[in-house]
């Protein structure tokens, strides 16, 4: 009995209710640490740990990014494809009011609202995928295909390489 329960957030209904085979990956988790700190944690590389970030367009129209943990997003970039004049990192509070979650714990799958998501196409390209399971210190792993099965992302190509 040495296993932890797996917390029942809303990502993990969804997932349950969408047959997704998951797996369960509690850490410890540090304030501000971000992908580096969960990726040590779980001897995971950090590229394979999947940010989800919430942003807005000018009109403050929400949408969620999914980017590789070592990398960043061009916000000009995206905004471009997307056809906006601007895409912007939600506030805390803000990010926590569109997705229902706690930053740093804030999961692309059981948002509360409904919001566009687009996926650094490279993703795609991985065996395997840790992702935030809606908890802080709790991340869940899944192939590629069944996050694009579940969430139906637009695929993208607006990583920056952080050096």
């Amino acid at each position: 009995m040495g296993r932890e329960k797996t917390p029942v957030t809303p990502a993990v209904r969804l997932l349950r209710a969408e047959k997704v085979d998951f797996g369960d990956h509690p850490y410890s988790y540090e304030e501000k640490g971000g992908t580096a700190v969960s990726a040590r944690e779980l001897g995971v590389d950090e590229h394979c740990v999947i940010k989800t970030l919430v942003m807005e367009d000018e009109r403050k129209n929400p949408l969620v990014v999914l980017m590789h943990g070592d990398m960043q997003v061009s916000t000009k970039e995206l905004a471009r494809i997307m056809g906006v004049k601007q895409v912007s990192p939600c506030s805390p509070d803000t990010a926590q009011r569109h997705s229902g979650y706690q930053v740093g714990g804030t999961s692309p799958f059981g948002t509360r609202r409904q919001m566009p998501v687009y996926m650094e196409e490279g993703i795609s390209t991985l065996e395997r995928i840790y992702i935030n399971g809606g908890k802080r210190g709790y991340l869940v792993s899944m192939t590629p295909g069944e996050l694009i099965r579940v969430l139906k992302p637009v695929q993208v190509s607006v990583g920056i390489l952080v050096s």
